[in-house]
């Protein structure tokens, strides 16, 4: 019954969220062919839900390994043919459709080869969980490069953060954590110096491209262009209501997609935005609630994987729409504008709606 209760407000967060996007999509450029596409994403969404969970999910990760090696196929493929739009390679353009970003699945697919590959570990000796973690990071570099190359920085960091989540609620020892954390300070350290002290070779070696990505990410704060500046001046003009749907002073691009909760909060100005924040935290407890009351090793890391995707975006979205954090493309869960991640999303909630 307590389940059934958790499963009826997360199906209720999501209403509030579809009509929290609409709105938003609408006020930013009152686009008609925006907001009935986004309709018609959560239509599909919520349909996908039914669907998807009816299904057997055990069945689900005996194919985990069929899932995941497609999925990469098809990453492959997006490196050759995929439509190169803004200087990157993401979508397939389908006409009649619009356009689908594999990365968004890539992320259930690699959740679901981690499951595989966790529940079916026997050892318990130290060595055992040393080369549990290399093929968690295996299965992980792969898809991590071939996403890198499109190139989507942001999609790479939410596939370590999954398996790096994975493999601690699974319990590896802590002393192969204290390890990774010393190298990658470690490499940083000596990455940062190489950047800042031998740019020419840098760049010799890692091409223009990849330089100027390391330095809009270093310093975001100071050159942070139109989108960042005019996103905090409508979030600090908003006040405690905003000026209301579609009343939006200053011109933000990409607005639908990874700036819309400056468009939120400038519509509904500080009440709107702890209504929104409230919302997303009731949506996330939720979902942990069910990891917490389900007895079923698979259940626990598949709900895991999905709260680091979806907790994860939403605190760098936010972060990154007031100041905080870098700009790094990362959409707001639920609410921006796309169907790719939505719809992938939905599949997700279809798998833990299943949990019992």
């Amino acid at each position: 019954m307590e389940i059934s209760k958790n499963k009826t407000a997360i199906i209720f967060s999501l209403v509030l969220f579809c009509i929290i996007s609409i709105l938003a999509i609408y006020s930013t450029s009152l686009n008609a062919e925006y907001i009935t596409k986004q309709v018609i994403w959560y239509a599909a969404g919520f349909l996908i839900i039914i669907f998807v969970e009816k299904r057997n999910i055990k069945k689900l990760i005996k194919h985990a390994w069929f899932i995941y090696i497609i999925t990469n196929i098809v990453l492959l493929l997006l490196l050759i043919i995929g439509k190169e739009i803004n200087g990157s390679k993401s979508w397939f353009i389908i006409p009649g459709v619009g356009s689908i970003q594999p990365s968004e699945f890539a992320k259930i697919s690699l959740i679901l080869i981690n499951i595989r590959i966790l529940t079916k570990h026997k050892g318990k000796k130290y060595i055992d969980d040393i080369k549990l973690f290399f093929k968690i990071m295996l299965v992980t570099i792969i898809p991590g490069i071939l996403t890198f190359l499109q190139p989507d920085t942001g999609i790479v960091i939410i596939y370590f953060l999954i398996s790096l989540v994975m493999l601690y609620v699974y319990g590896i020892r802590k002393g192969i954590f204290i390890v990774l954390a010393i190298s990658l300070i470690t490499s940083l350290l000596l990455f940062a110096l190489f950047y800042f002290c031998y740019q020419d070779t840098f760049i010799n070696i890692f091409g223009t491209s990849f330089f100027y990505r390391i330095d809009r990410l270093i310093n975001w704060s100071n050159n942070s262009g139109m989108q960042l500046t005019n996103s905090i001046a409508i979030i600090k003009a908003a006040g405690l209501f905003g000026f209301g749907i579609g009343n939006t002073p200053l011109y933000i691009p990409e607005a639908h997609t990874d700036f819309i909760f400056s468009i939120f909060a400038n519509n509904f100005g500080l009440v709107g935005i702890l209504f929104l924040i409230g919302l997303i935290i009731m949506f996330d407890y939720n979902i942990y609630e069910l990891m917490k009351k389900t007895n079923k090793r698979i259940y626990k890391y598949l709900v895991i994987g999905f709260l680091t995707i979806i907790i994860y975006q939403q605190i760098q979205n936010i972060g990154m729409n007031i100041g905080l954090l870098p700009i790094t493309g990362i959409t707001l869960p639920f609410i921006s504008y796309g169907g790719s991640s939505l719809l992938s999303y939905m599949i997700m909630i279809g798998i833990i709606k299943g949990i019992d």
